[in-house]
């Protein structure tokens, strides 16, 4: 997989990827997309500030803020790149709290061989795949069913090494939207780490997308993962752009 830059700038990429992963209900504030699903992951609920939202900014913070309230959400903003830098200033102003970076890494689509172990790939994820993804801790909400199977054209990685009813061994998400692969909830289960399943999975799902015309892969790892980071360098993904979350005081 070559190292090439991106087509996509920061706006365009984070426009697309949220096609890939979206909220059960989805508002526009102007440019920006406000999206809540229920509590379950912070893509699908927080405001992506992209553009103008066609208010100042300290007004546009009080009505994202608002919105979020209103569904019993605590408020929060995704802030991307460079181009979000004023708005970030106008959250900061407004006392939302920052957490980690997260990384958003593209490559080129590669069909690569097939890994240590056959990987199933399903349109919809059972009840094995949703206990095998991790997101926090204990078991996911009902509500993650409708936003993992909520886009065009998704699919459903599962590595299963023992018989049930044991836990399947590996788990990836993945949906292709305007020729590109978007690789999400990559979870290999403890005892079978460091056995090459999540190159495995990367590899089938990436040979699903190429079936489907798909010529680049992007994906978002927080900063602090430093295993899955270096993974993924080692596949040949280089960094497009980062972001943060914004949260709203407790």
């Amino acid at each position: 997989m070559g190292q090439s830059r991106s087509p996509l700038d920061v706006a365009d990429l984070e426009r697309l990827a949220a096609r890939g992963w979206r909220g059960a209900e989805e508002k526009h504030l102007g440019d920006w997309l406000l999206r809540a699903g229920g509590g379950f992951t912070g893509r699908a609920n927080s405001a992506l500030v992209v553009g103008d939202p066609g208010l100042p900014l300290p007004d546009a913070v009080d009505a994202v803020a608002r919105w979020y309230a209103d569904r019993g959400l605590r408020p929060c903003a995704m802030l991307p790149g460079r181009q979000s830098r004023a708005a970030d200033a106008a959250c900061a102003a407004a006392g939302w709290e920052r957490p980690e970076d997260v990384l958003v890494l593209t490559a080129p689509l590669s069909a690569s061989p097939d890994g240590p172990a056959p990987v199933g790939l399903s349109p919809e994820p059972d009840d094995a795949w949703l206990a095998g993804y991790r997101h926090g801790d204990g078991p996911l909400p009902p509500v993650a069913r409708e936003v993992l199977t909520n886009a065009e054209d998704v699919v459903f990685a599962s590595v299963r090494l023992d018989p049930e009813p044991a836990p399947l061994a590996a788990v990836a998400r993945g949906v292709v939207t305007d020729g590109w692969l978007g690789v999400s909830a990559v979870t290999v289960d403890e005892p079978h780490r460091r056995r090459g399943l999540a190159t495995a999975v990367m590899a089938a799902l990436q040979r699903w997308a190429a079936d489907r015309d798909a010529r680049w892969v992007y994906l978002q790892v927080t900063a602090s993962n430093a295993p899955a980071r270096a993974l993924y360098r080692r596949a040949g993904f280089i960094e497009h752009h980062r972001y943060h979350y914004r949260y709203a005081p407790a």
